[in-house]
């Protein structure tokens, strides 16, 4: 079975103190105290500011020695696409990760695309031209446009190792659906809470306003194990960041995964 890595995404919450972080906690020490609870963690801050070495390196020393991360790309690569100069960003962006894929500390780089981002011709080129310019990165790409659900987009992903990101949302139109597919060794589940009443027209932190039941994360119980069965990794994150709900959420799934894992002999 696939190793199962589950944090959350992003960690410098100062909202999340006296939830999750001790009261008097310095802010420099917040990584150092969530790796305590969570083996992985996906940073979001690279997409509002393009990350440095220099900052990456810092965080490794502030980590401790086992934590693994996944980086979200910049908005230059996914949201504001400048075909001026998307390829100078991308070697920026490259750069500052040296630091983490030296260590072997860079799980994945996530490309989120936008609603917006639709499947069209000049689109599927950019993305194309995108994944072959970092192709020395483990690459994961969501979608936020259900057109991009369909086999050619998973048999190109495939051919060229990227893997896809499965997410939890709410079920609105114009949403793509939450399917179980996996096209690399690299599996990558996120879950955006299923707050439909917030998700358009809202900011961030109403969108992602939300709490999973134990029920509802029961229910992921037997997907999980679908996709540990076609990866060799599988990463999982909650983003709903509100009010420390994310580490709630990601505490109660590694409970509920290793209760399964301690009862699974044989026919179990």
């Amino acid at each position: 079975m696939a190793t199962v890595l589950i944090g959350t995404s992003g960690y410098d919450y100062l909202e999340w103190r006296e939830l999750f972080y001790p009261r008097d906690l310095p802010r420099e020490e917040f990584l150092a105290f969530y790796a305590l609870s969570f083996p992985t963690v996906e940073l979001n801050f690279s997409y509002y500011r393009m990350p440095a070495a220099g900052g990456m390196a810092a965080m490794l020393r502030r980590a401790g020695e086992t934590l693994d991360f996944s980086v979200k790309a910049h908005r230059s690569l996914t949201h504001d696409i400048d075909p001026a100069c998307w390829k100078e960003r991308a070697a920026e962006y490259r750069r500052a990760l040296k630091p983490l894929a030296q260590a072997g500390r860079l799980g994945a780089v996530l490309f989120q695309f936008p609603s917006s981002f639709h499947y069209e011709p000049d689109r599927r080129k950019y993305l194309d031209a995108l994944l072959r310019e970092l192709a020395d990165l483990p690459a994961v790409v969501e979608f936020r446009n259900p057109a991009w659900q369909n086999t050619r987009v998973y048999d190109a992903l495939r051919i060229r190792g990227t893997g896809i990101c499965v997410t939890d949302m709410p079920d609105l139109r114009g949403l793509p659906q939450s399917a179980d597919v996996a096209t690399s060794d690299r599996g990558y589940i996120r879950f955006h809470g299923r707050n439909g009443r917030a998700w358009w027209g809202s900011d961030a932190a109403e969108r992602y306003n939300y709490l999973y039941t134990p029920e509802e994360l029961e229910g992921w119980e037997r997907r999980i194990r679908c996709l540990r069965a076609q990866v060799r990794s599988l990463r999982i994150y909650f983003n709903n960041h509100r009010a420390a709900q994310a580490a709630r959420n990601a505490k109660m799934l590694q409970k509920l995964v290793e209760e399964r894992e301690d009862g699974a002999g044989p026919g179990g």
